[in-house]
């Protein structure tokens, strides 16, 4: 392996962006082309970084794949990418590690297949998948532990946690409220794996309780650490507003709201490049399995 590693990335999915914003923080990018890309809101928050200071060093992004060409040449231009593949498969032999940068959960077994069964480490967008066994199908590719990294990089955007003092003015945590814009199966993850990340690892799931009301699904669940949460997904058709948590101690509570998108995907391929160097379970597979289940939940 190369001092600099080269990365691979899949796109793209309706939607989102990932393949602009996750290629830009390891390349740099071209701010005329990227007013083009048709995601405003990352020009946006991309126009207010320091490059190439707050590029990721030590890694770049060499390879591209989307299923439309002209895609793929229009990102590869916005975000300084050399190669552009016929097919995803073509970047065994040619990159050290994948970025799937797709968040439409039914792809991920098909593309990531070939990558795992070639001992290639692979980063899958969230979410892995939206049922357990599906979950556990992807994850039962592995050939080594710690191949696949996944999760939303949400768990890694400090401004959705309390700080010490806050904590310390709640008093022990009695419920935890959130709630996210868009839909259930694609959005859920972005509350569910923070709060189980804030819980921890070994807290468990004693009961949950859906309720919907047209597009708008809740999800309670009770824990054994005697913490309530609720998880509210809006809808697709609600597309503008906060992803936003409320945490309620015995004393006070505040509400937290997600806002610095660049440096929770910063964060999170960070992460990823350090386990591609050094291979292990950076996130707990009982966490990502835990969020599953209750994004499977919510989907019944």
């Amino acid at each position: 392996m190369s001092d600099a590693l080269k990365l691979g990335i899949i796109g793209l999915s309706e939607g989102n962006g990932h393949p602009y914003s996750w290629s830009t923080i390891f390349n740099g990018y071209n701010p005329k082309k990227m007013e083009r890309s048709g995601f405003p809101n990352i020009a946006s928050y991309l126009s207010k970084q320091n490059f190439p200071d707050d590029q990721i060093s030590g890694a770049d992004v060499t390879h591209i794949w989307t299923q439309d060409r002209d895609l793929s040449q229009n990102i590869a231009e916005s975000c300084h990418i050399e190669n552009i593949s016929e097919n995803y498969t073509d970047f065994i032999g040619q990159v050290d590690a994948v970025l799937l940068a797709r968040d439409d959960h039914e792809t991920h077994f098909e593309i990531s297949k070939p990558f795992l069964e070639a001992g290639v480490s692979i980063f899958i967008d969230k979410p892995l998948a939206v049922s357990v066994e599906e979950a556990d199908k992807i994850l039962g590719l592995e050939t080594y532990e710690g191949q696949i990294f996944t999760c939303t990089a949400l768990r890694y955007a400090q401004e959705l946690y309390p700080s010490p003092q806050e904590l310390e003015d709640m008093g022990p945590i009695t419920q935890i409220i959130c709630s996210t814009v868009k839909s259930w199966d694609k959005y859920a993850i972005h509350l569910i794996e923070p709060v189980i990340h804030f819980l921890g690892a070994d807290v468990n799931i004693l009961s949950t309780e859906k309720s919907q009301s047209k597009n708008t699904v809740s999800l309670v669940v009770n824990w054994d650490n005697d913490v309530v949460t609720e998880f509210q997904a809006m809808g697709p058709d609600v597309k503008k507003g906060p992803i936003r948590i409320t945490y309620c101690g015995e004393e006070n509570s505040v509400t937290k709201d997600f806002s610095d998108a660049f440096s929770a995907f910063k964060a999170a391929l960070m992460q990823f490049v350090g386990s591609v160097r050094s291979p292990g379970i950076v996130i707990p597979r009982t966490e990502t399995l835990k969020t599953i289940r209750l994004i499977e939940e919510g989907l019944k």
